[in-house]
């Protein structure tokens, strides 16, 4: 290869570059939902076509080149198979727990008590399902609802003092 053709690609190849590095590390990252492992793919894609172009190939469409690169470089890490320790899944935040009993007691709660909300007045209604459901603040729920904030957190308290008394006669 001279060096008038080795100017040549890589001003073709610099151009697609900058032409086409953010679409490929959004398509690498929206695969593979890891962001360096996708910037290092879209950089292996760019050596690759480096490595064709010093060998004389020709390209015709070099983004649709390049797209088809990372495609297959995104299937070759898929394949790829990956080993976890419990150290690193620990690390990442993953904390192991038993299952409890009293979980799953927990859950079945919490799905009479959505029931037992659409038993109260409207008014104690209304904000609960805001402040308990939706997770509104107090100040949020006094500017969509247009009183003041002491009202609603009166409101929340008897609601809920409502609900804890419907609640402890469903379970008798």
């Amino acid at each position: 290869m001279t060096p008038k053709q080795k100017t040549e690609r890589q001003a073709i190849l610099t151009v697609a570059y900058h032409s086409y590095v953010r679409g490929l590390n959004a398509r690498a990252f929206f695969k593979l939902n890891n962001r360096e492992t996708g910037e290092s793919l879209v950089q292996d894609t760019f050596m690759k076509t480096w490595m064709y172009l010093v060998k004389g190939g020709k390209i015709d469409l070099m983004k649709a080149f390049l797209y088809h690169i990372l495609n297959n470089l995104i299937i070759d890490e898929y394949r790829k198979h990956k080993t976890v320790s419990l150290d690193t899944l620990i690390e990442k935040g993953f904390e192991p727990r038993e299952i409890i009993p009293e979980v799953t007691f927990d859950v079945f709660d919490t799905k009479v008590v959505l029931f037992l909300i659409n038993h109260l007045p409207d008014s104690y209604k209304k904000v609960i399902h805001m402040r308990y459901i939706q997770d509104l603040s107090i100040k949020e729920i006094s500017l969509i609802t247009g009183q003041s904030k002491n009202t609603v957190a009166v409101q929340l308290h008897r609601g809920l003092r409502k609900l804890k008394i419907l609640y402890n006669n469903k379970e008798k």
